[in-house]
């Protein structure tokens, strides 16, 4: 039995686990031995991703179709899994829309406050009862280096995950005694579908590299217990500290809101 799977096993929930970082952490928990529960908003390609996962490894592999901009996608997932040992939750779905936030509708910033803030943090707690009554248990939720500091065009994405960086942080310091290790993961530009189905333009030369989901996964299993939040990938924490340490907060926020419209292409307005 892996460390890993003695640690948090039997059972891993991952939330957004049907393709890019999802199915990243799919692989690398199936590999060790955890029997997984995935959930994903398209019942589809959840389907043939779990028939995938089955044919590659011998483990359990439990599907819940659930849309997690849905108020009630929380407790339509625990009732599902409230009988069996989940000791390990990965949180990595997330919502996110490009361009000015005036372009946006009211119920547009709803659904991604509700898929990325309420979400985890009620699914969290609901999960979390087990594992502290047991004094066993991990939790990871995706944060991204756009909730460092304010990133223009990106502003309610953002928001969202600084919140999720602080939720993570502040209940590591709560759990860290109690056998419950929690982690954020705070993310640069990975080569999932979603951001290459967006078609970036070419950054800066001296722009941190793409990482790929494998890599930023490895990073956050070699994390969790130690520390109570990282950012992946050396050349993002290089960058997070030339921008946190050397320059001012006002100059940090001007390159992030610049080189994100230059590279999807966004106009200035008058």
């Amino acid at each position: 039995m892996s460390k890993l799977l003695n640690k948090y096993g039997p059972y891993a929930l991952i939330a957004g686990g049907s393709e890019g970082l999802g199915a990243a952490f799919a692989r690398y928990l199936a590999r060790e031995g955890f029997s997984l529960v995935l959930v994903a908003r398209r019942e589809e390609k959840l389907q043939a991703f779990s028939q995938s996962i089955q044919a590659e490894f011998p483990v359990e592999v439990l599907r819940i179709q659930a849309d997690l901009a849905d108020s009630q996608a929380p407790n339509k997932i625990y009732e599902a899994v409230k009988d069996l040992p989940v000791h390990l939750l990965v949180y990595n779905a997330a919502l996110s829309y490009i361009g000015p936030f005036e372009e946006n509708t009211p119920e547009q910033h709803l659904q991604l406050g509700r898929a990325n803030m309420q979400t985890p943090m009620h699914l969290l707690q609901l999960l979390s009862q087990n594992m502290l009554s047991q004094c066993r248990g991990g939790i990871l939720l995706m944060s991204s280096m756009a909730g460092n500091q304010g990133s223009g065009f990106l502003s309610a994405y953002a928001a969202s995950k600084a919140f999720n960086r602080i939720l993570a942080e502040s209940l590591w310091y709560e759990w860290k005694d109690r056998g419950v290790d929690v982690l954020a993961c705070c993310a640069g530009a990975t080569s999932t579908p979603n951001y290459l189905d967006s078609k970036p333009a070419p950054s800066s030369p001296l722009a941190p590299k793409v990482q790929s989901p494998e890599a930023v996964v490895k990073e956050c299993f070699q994390k969790i217990g130690k520390v109570p939040s990282f950012i992946s990938g050396s050349g993002n924490r290089w960058a997070s500290f030339f921008m946190h340490r050397i320059l001012p907060r006002k100059m940090a926020i001007k390159i992030m809101g610049d080189t994100t419209r230059k590279i999807y292409r966004i106009p200035k307005k008058k």
